[in-house]
């Protein structure tokens, strides 16, 4: 005699999970979150799966080879806790939405991807800054920039977004194309360092190294201009969206971000850097009244 092969109306937890492909373990984890209507339980205690669970759980199953994470499923299901059984899922609706979030998940990877082959490129870690930072340094031989010069621009970014840090890399090339303004940017940052806490903020040292940097300075702009990356900036201005206030993804306004970020600056270091603003800012409005 031939078995019958008229199927149960019903299935334990284990048989379902077979047939779906998946563990005990996960259904009980699906009926925990709202993912899966819980049945009722047999006379032995033991939960009991029907028609409709088991065309559930082969639709998660499905959805879950095609990468769809169960918080999108239960959005796209609607808690199951709160749904009756009879009331079948929106297929139209559901597969809507997952193709939504399967355009999500292929525009994400394509952007990782880029920024992958990108890092490649231009080598790391000055890859990883916005690519609009790295065209303007990428002409530049391999060591010419220093750590610190990176860890600037890596500030910048954060605080001003990368139209800021594409206009501060004006200053990196020309320290890496003149070893001249390299050295001095190095003497005057050894010196500016010995302003500790045990220099007092009046001390005359502190308006002696003010006035070296606002010199410095000043020469660093004239090697700018005469580089022409003075008018590259302009460009720069021309090409790139203004209304950006920063990268995607600051949170917080460039005042605030200033605020947030740690310097270690003695009362004597920061005077000199205020001193040393202000003489900058007299001596520009003095270059540009002799122009006019």
């Amino acid at each position: 005699m031939y078995p019958s092969l008229t199927p149960p109306r019903q299935v334990k937890i284990g048989d379902a999970a077979a047939f779906a492909g998946i563990t005990p373990r996960a259904i009980r984890h699906y009926h925990e979150i709202g993912l899966l209507p819980e049945p009722e339980r047999g006379g032995d205690g033991r939960r009991r799966y029907g028609y409709d669970d088991m065309i559930r759980l082969l639709w998660i199953r499905k959805m879950a080879d095609a990468g769809i994470s169960l918080g999108d499923m239960r959005a796209a299901f609607g808690d199951a806790r709160d749904e009756a059984l009879e009331q079948a899922p929106d297929i139209e609706s559901v597969l809507s939405r997952l193709e939504e979030t399967l355009a999500a998940q292929e525009a994400a990877i394509k952007r990782r991807r880029a920024a992958v082959q990108h890092l490649q490129a231009v080598g790391n870690p000055l890859g990883l800054l916005s690519e609009l930072v790295t065209d303007r340094l990428s002409h530049l031989p391999p060591g010419a920039l220093h750590p610190s010069d990176l860890d600037a621009l890596l500030v910048t970014e954060r605080i001003f977004g990368p139209l800021g840090a594409a206009i501060q890399a004006s200053t990196f090339i020309v320290l890496a194309t003149h070893p001249d303004l390299r050295a001095e940017e190095d003497r005057l940052e050894a010196a500016e360092a010995t302003l500790d806490d045990g220099v007092e903020p009046d001390d005359p040292r502190v308006e002696k190294l003010a006035v070296q940097r606002c010199a410095y300075q000043m020469a660093l702009n004239q090697a700018i201009e005469a580089a022409g990356l003075d008018a590259a900036e302009e460009k720069i201005f021309e090409t790139y969206d203004a209304d950006l206030k920063g990268e995607e993804g600051t949170e917080m306004s460039a005042a605030a971000a200033i605020t947030k970020m740690p310097y270690d600056f003695s009362p004597a270091r920061m005077r000199c850097m205020e001193l040393a603003g202000r003489l900058l800012g007299e001596a520009l409005a003095d270059a540009h009244s002799a122009d006019s």
